[in-house]
């Protein structure tokens, strides 16, 4: 009579399946399926964008191939989804999109203060690089910073509002 396997026993064997894919004994064939990046070298125009508690380190430069390098990683790596339309907005709206490199420190708070702080960093760039571009960004309203941020906690409170149940008698 053949043994019965059991959901436990099942499973193990499915990692291990995965774990035999074929290891590439040549290391440089793995490097040249990366995508190359642009040649950040030269002459730059530095600014800053802030959002909440994160802070964009912004370098612009010039005659480029529309690359977005964020914390080493192409913008679309670093942030994955629908987070790469807000941080090109400026880029679009300028029309600027395909002759421009950005290399980009961001740092601090979480994914969306990120992303907005680094499109404060990129329009205020975009202003830096064509003073005629003002009128666009400032309608949408991407040159000022939004100052909005968590409040803090108060003496005496459970949070910034909230307060401890209150009796009577």
């Amino acid at each position: 009579m053949p043994e019965k396997k059991t959901s436990k026993e099942k499973e193990p064997k499915k990692v291990l399946e995965a774990a035999e894919e074929p290891v590439l004994e040549n290391e440089e064939a793995v490097f040249e399926k990366t995508p190359e990046t642009a040649d950040f070298s030269g002459e730059y125009l530095k600014t800053v964008g802030r959002r909440k508690t994160s802070v964009a380190q912004v370098r612009l430069f010039r005659g480029g191939k529309g690359v977005i390098m964020v914390n080493g990683k192409k913008a679309s790596q670093y942030f994955p989804g629908e987070m790469i339309n807000i941080l090109t907005q400026p880029l679009k709206a300028s029309g600027h999109v395909r002759d421009l490199n950005f290399s980009i420190i961001v740092r601090g708070g979480g994914v969306s203060g990120q992303v907005e702080a680094v499109r404060h960093g990129i329009a205020r760039a975009l202003f830096a690089f064509d003073e005629a571009l003002k009128e666009q960004l400032k309608a949408n309203g991407w040159l000022t910073r939004d100052r909005r941020a968590k409040e803090r906690k108060k003496p005496g409170l459970k949070g910034a509002r909230k307060r401890p149940q209150w009796s009577k008698r």
